[in-house]
């Protein structure tokens, strides 16, 4: 699988885990939407999930890299094909903990491991110190939504994720 962002250049340069993996040749940075390839694009606003059924569409996958604060539906007007990701939780210092908040490095080793390219997702995470923690935090759903057929079975894995956490909320109040 091929990693291409569509970089916006508005995050902390330091920070930035696409220029990062840019650096070591892992992802290709594209600076606007009509130079961003055609491919699967991860989406938040996306009204289909990331399943393993995707794997067939094309051998590409996009992120847009932004700052949470700019990633505005327009933004993610490109070609391809959209898809979100499920619940996840990130491992980045930036949003440790926070559901649906992952960075680019994490969206992409989400993406390839629901694609059963786990390999490369490990290969992308190793570049950072807590890579290794984004995959354990996220070991039984990441494992649970590559073992779904398609996006139906992954929303339904994603919704047991969404109702537990309902259910420790109401626990915890």
């Amino acid at each position: 699988m091929n990693l291409h962002v569509r970089y916006e250049g508005d995050d902390d340069p330091d920070k930035c885990t696409a220029r990062k993996l840019a650096r070591f040749d892992l992802a290709t940075l594209h600076r606007s939407a009509s130079a961003t390839p055609y491919g699967i694009v991860l989406n938040p606003h996306a009204e289909q999930a990331l399943s393993p059924a995707d794997r067939a569409e094309t051998d590409k996958l996009v992120a847009l890299d932004c700052s949470w604060e700019t990633a505005e539906r327009a933004l993610f007007e490109m070609p391809g094909v959209h898809r979100a990701l499920p619940f996840l939780v990130a491992a980045n210092p930036v949003s440790y903990g926070k559901p649906f908040r992952l960075n680019t490095v994490e969206a992409f080793a989400a993406a390839l491991t629901i694609l059963g390219e786990r390999e490369h997702a490990e290969e992308i995470l190793s570049k950072f110190t807590w890579g290794e923690t984004f995959l354990e935090l996220n070991a039984e759903p990441l494992r649970r939504y590559a073992d779904c057929e398609d996006s139906t079975e992954v929303v339904a894995v994603q919704q047991e994720y969404l109702d537990a956490g309902e259910e420790q909320s109401a626990t915890d109040s």
